[in-house]
């Protein structure tokens, strides 16, 4: 069956099971990365957030993750302990303490994605640069409604 022999609301519709599929591949992918870096997936999830934010608090993870202060602190834990994060005096406020990655801890690690980057860039050399732009744009604004509904969620009493 070819696209443009669907309905919009066929098209609609597979889009919704094609995500929900796309959805389950990247959480078993980054286990499967996290267990290579010989971490659980939420370690590695907060790592990757304190690599794509810069440093930043205990706190400010717990508010971005949703977990409590008391499972950051364990997070927290694990990540100094196998060298991933270093926990540093706040230059402006040395009451706070500030989680930075520990870029020496990483060398090498892009190996665990190289089979996936040549894929990937196998797959984008697909579409031309208007496609890619459409990709894009779909992929940061889905990003945008993904934190929004997140916030929502858990504003939301049970």
């Amino acid at each position: 069956m070819s696209r443009s022999s669907l309905s919009r609301s066929e098209l609609l519709q597979m889009i919704g099971i094609v995500g929900r599929k796309h959805s389950t591949s990247v959480v078993l992918f980054h286990s499967a990365v996290a267990e290579k870096l010989g971490l659980n997936v939420t370690d590695y999830k907060c790592i990757d957030i304190i690599l794509q934010r810069g440093s930043m608090t205990a706190g400010q993870l717990a508010e971005i993750t949703g977990l409590t202060t008391g499972s950051i602190t364990a997070v927290l834990d694990r990540l100094e302990k196998s060298g991933f994060i270093k926990r540093v005096a706040d230059p402006k406020d040395r009451r706070k303490v500030l989680l930075e990655p520990n870029p020496e801890r990483f060398a090498g690690s892009e190996a665990v994605f190289e089979g996936f980057i040549e894929g990937l860039d196998q797959l984008l050399s697909r579409y031309n640069d208007d496609e890619l732009a459409t990709i894009l744009d779909f992929m940061s604004a889905s990003i945008d409604l993904y934190d929004e509904q997140t916030v929502k969620l858990r504003r939301k009493k049970p």
